[in-house]
């Protein structure tokens, strides 16, 4: 069997959708602007995606990341559009069609209900004497790309600047509408993602189960509490209510060496003032790195105000959440 070098064919591959990507990138204009305005400009209904064969699998998936990013949207065959799924597609929805050709059969009659019904359409489409180039309100012209298969007909090349175009599309509307990492999570709770992008208002201990005493008391009850609680840390408030100061379990062995009767002692000697206090909205794994540098077990929280603590975050909340 003759030798085959199988790493030069894949760099082959690359380097051609490479340049691909390249040739769609000096290709993009004003028609791409008039697509994201459009999709932003869409608030009482959805954007609907529609593609046949290839085309319809990387349509599925720029309308899975569009509605990640806050837009919502789903797919419609277009097959199907031909036996009832036309119903699917409302008058205030803006219709994206995805086809490299333009001219697939079953687009035509998708093509006329938006027509006949003035729905808005975007066509990403490579020729300009098709039928979807020349129907569609906002012209997309993607340019003719050489597929990355030896016989030049494998949809390679064309799928990968399809699937570009869509991403750029998802990030521009997210980029305008400033969608953030917090706003991101709210559709990705769960998983490896979801984890990822919890904040320590998710996870902190909040209520009576923060366990807060006066500076003022003596160790003696402080202890109670401590066990009462099982954090091993107490939050200490003065008279205003603001946080003051923090005392762990180390630090209380620590002291017990030095001091004889650690009962008689009021709390406010022996704790460590001006405790470390992060916002709400700090992601779980940046406490978690917080915790790290700086040694220790345990964070308060605070909303807006650091004096003001709201809650408490220890390392083991963060940790059997999955999150490293």
């Amino acid at each position: 069997m003759k030798n085959v070098n199988y790493n030069k064919i894949a760099k082959k591959v690359i380097e051609t959708e490479i340049n691909s990507l390249k040739k769609l990138k000096s290709n993009l204009n004003k028609s791409f602007e008039k697509a994201v305005k459009t999709i932003l400009n869409c608030k009482n209904g959805k954007i609907i995606i529609s593609g046949v064969g290839k085309s319809g699998i990387i349509g599925k998936k720029i309308s899975s990341t569009l509605s990640s990013v806050g837009t919502p949207s789903f797919f419609v065959d277009a097959s199907s559009c031909s036996h009832g799924d036309l119903g699917q597609i409302g008058f205030n929805d803006v219709l994206i069609l995805i086809s490299y050709s333009g001219e697939s059969s079953e687009l035509k009659n998708i093509i006329q209900y938006a027509k006949r019904n003035k729905i808005s359409l975007i066509g990403i489409v490579s020729k300009k004497k098709s039928l979807l180039y020349k129907s569609s309100n906002i012209k997309i012209l993607i340019p003719e790309v050489k597929e990355a298969d030896p016989n030049n007909i494998v949809p390679t090349s064309s799928t990968i600047i399809q699937l570009s175009i869509g991403d750029a599309l998802a990030v521009a509307t997210m980029n305008s509408r400033k969608f953030t990492k917090l706003d991101f999570k709210k559709f990705h709770p769960s998983g490896s993602l979801g984890a990822k992008l919890k904040t320590v208002e998710d996870l902190m201990l909040t209520g009576n189960k923060i366990p807060f005493v006066k500076e003022n008391i003596f160790m003696e009850y402080a202890l109670k509490i401590l066990v009462k609680k099982k954090l091993g840390t107490l939050i200490v408030k003065n008279k205003k209510g603001f946080t003051s100061g923090i005392l762990t379990d180390g630090d209380i062995k620590r002291s017990s060496q030095k001091i004889d009767n650690l009962k008689t002692i009021k709390i406010k000697k022996i704790m460590k003032k001006n405790p470390i206090s992060v916002d709400k909205e700090t992601l779980a794994a940046e406490a978690l790195s917080i915790m790290n540098l700086k040694k220790v077990t345990s964070l308060c929280v605070h909303d807006k105000n650091k004096k003001k603590t709201i809650g408490i975050i220890h390392i083991h909340n963060i940790l059997q959440s999955n999150i490293s």
